[in-house]
């Protein structure tokens, strides 16, 4: 595996010259490419920081007392924090991201290519709907047509994500403490006309919402991120990283983000304080507006690595990542300048619960049955992909299917983290029972534009081989 990193105007094999990095779409992240400490917790940090956070910690709180939102914050952060670092720590060890590790985790390459389409749709419907809030946000604030702010921030972003990680990370380093700093300056000045005590201890002011209905927002909002946070671990160098930047996202953004939010929520009485956080100047606007779009970069982001991994499955083609982010980036900006994400809301929660299920294969096939994790094992320390990947994996698309209908129809507790747990269970014990086969293997194709692998006939139940 060649390892340089693609970057600007790179040339690929053949001469032809690309746009954006390609942030090994289709191969591991090698060591010495790796990220440090403090780069990856500034990342990490960046998805800790919106106005939507504050929003659904004053939902909350008209809700539930103090108290009640703090136990439902903690329900909601330990559930996240578990997955994230399950499945991240696996994404970190191996260096990919979800829609490839899928390969050799549960899923086999066929079966990859459906994960990486659900993602890719899942997250670039959300990327447009984010794009069309921000546009919406930024008319109200300082005038002007919707549609333009949409169009404005739907090409910086792109352009941001058609550029890769590194300068996202770059990204982050400025947005981040900028936006932390005006919050806390505009959130404790509000504060500071009433008393912190009488706020803690008040009733709630609006309709008693539930423990589980609570805990289902704030641990089923996120779930897709955590489903997909290899994306980012990828870059990590250690797990004790990958522990401590995630645990410290989750503090601040559960504990201090989201109970802020209570707070607030007490204060005001209704949800609507994203004008006591807006309210500092116009440049403190900006930055929290910049904030906004920085959490929306990932969107954009994880969808082009799925795209990437399902045309080369599917139609044996390899794209670079940084054409199909412009494809993808210019798709959901021009969506949402026109107004049509919006009703699309409805379908992308449902993927929302079709999503959680695969995060609970990945974690019960790489930590617990280790049935295809062999040739990951033994390719590791080189630094390249196995030299085949299994190519159906039928009775995981079976669990999948199952766990989704669970989510979706089960009404009790949290619908998310029902679909992950009953993939997990289901996986976990036909795994260790046997039941669980892979049929068929592939030849792995690495990093080579253009090149494509060849399928190969396996004795039924044989798992493939790693590279000798």
């Amino acid at each position: 595996m060649a390892t340089h990193e693609n970057t600007a105007a790179a040339s690929e094999p053949g001469g032809v010259r690309t746009v954006g990095s390609d942030d090994y779409a289709l191969s591991r992240v090698p060591r010495d490419k790796r990220l440090g400490f403090w780069t990856m917790l500034l990342q990490w940090l960046a998805q800790s920081g919106s106005i939507s956070q504050f929003t659904l910690g004053a939902t909350i709180g008209v809700g539930m007392s103090f108290a009640g939102a703090f136990w439902a914050f903690t329900l909601g952060a330990v559930i996240l924090e578990v997955v994230i670092f399950a499945i991240g720590l696996a994404g970190m060890r191996e260096g990919l991201a979800t829609p490839l590790l899928t390969r050799w985790a549960g899923f086999g390459r066929n079966g990859s290519a459906l994960v990486s389409l659900v993602i890719s749709i899942s997250l670039v419907g959300w990327f447009g709907v984010q794009n069309t809030i921000f546009g919406d946000s930024v008319a109200s604030l300082v005038g002007g047509p919707s549609w333009l702010w949409c169009v404005v921030a739907g090409a910086a972003i792109t352009v941001l994500v058609i550029f890769g990680f590194r300068y996202m990370a770059v990204f982050a380093k400025i947005v981040t403490p900028l936006f932390f700093a005006m919050v806390a300056w505009s959130v404790t000045d509000a504060l500071s006309e009433h008393s912190l005590s009488e706020l803690i201890h008040s009733p709630a002011p609006g309709q008693t919402i539930p423990l589980s209905v609570a805990a289902t927002a704030i641990a089923g909002g996120y779930m897709t991120g955590a489903i997909v946070s290899p994306q980012m671990t990828r870059y990590n160098r250690k797990g004790s990283h990958v522990f401590l930047q995630s645990a410290s996202s989750m503090i601040l953004s559960e504990y201090i983000v989201g109970l802020t939010g209570v707070l607030l929520g007490h204060m005001v009485g209704n949800g609507q304080v994203s004008q006591i956080v807006l309210s500092t100047s116009a440049f403190g606007v900006l930055v929290v507006l910049m904030s906004t779009a920085k959490i929306n970069d990932w969107n954009l982001y994880g969808s082009s690595l799925g795209v990437v991994n399902f045309f080369q499955v599917v139609f044996a083609k390899r794209l670079h990542r940084g054409a199909v982010t412009i494809v993808l980036g210019l798709a959901g900006t021009v969506l949402s300048a026109v107004g049509i994400m919006t009703h699309f809301t409805d379908f992308l929660s449902v993927l929302g619960v079709a999503i959680p299920p695969v995060g609970g294969i990945i974690v019960a096939e790489y930590w617990v049955v280790r049935r295809m994790r062999a040739p990951l094992d033994a390719t590791r320390d080189a630094g390249t992909l196995p030299a085949t990947s299994p190519t159906w994996v039928p009775m995981s698309l079976a669990i999948w299917a199952a766990a989704f209908c669970v989510g979706k129809f089960y009404d009790g507790g949290i619908p998310a983290l029902n679909s992950l747990l009953t993939a997990f269970v289901l996986y976990a014990v036909l795994g260790l029972a046997g039941w669980i086969r892979p049929y068929g293997t592939t030849t792995t194709v690495e990093d080579h534009p253009g090149d494509t692998g060849t399928t190969t006939p396996a004795a039924s139940g044989t798992a493939p081989v790693g590279a000798p």
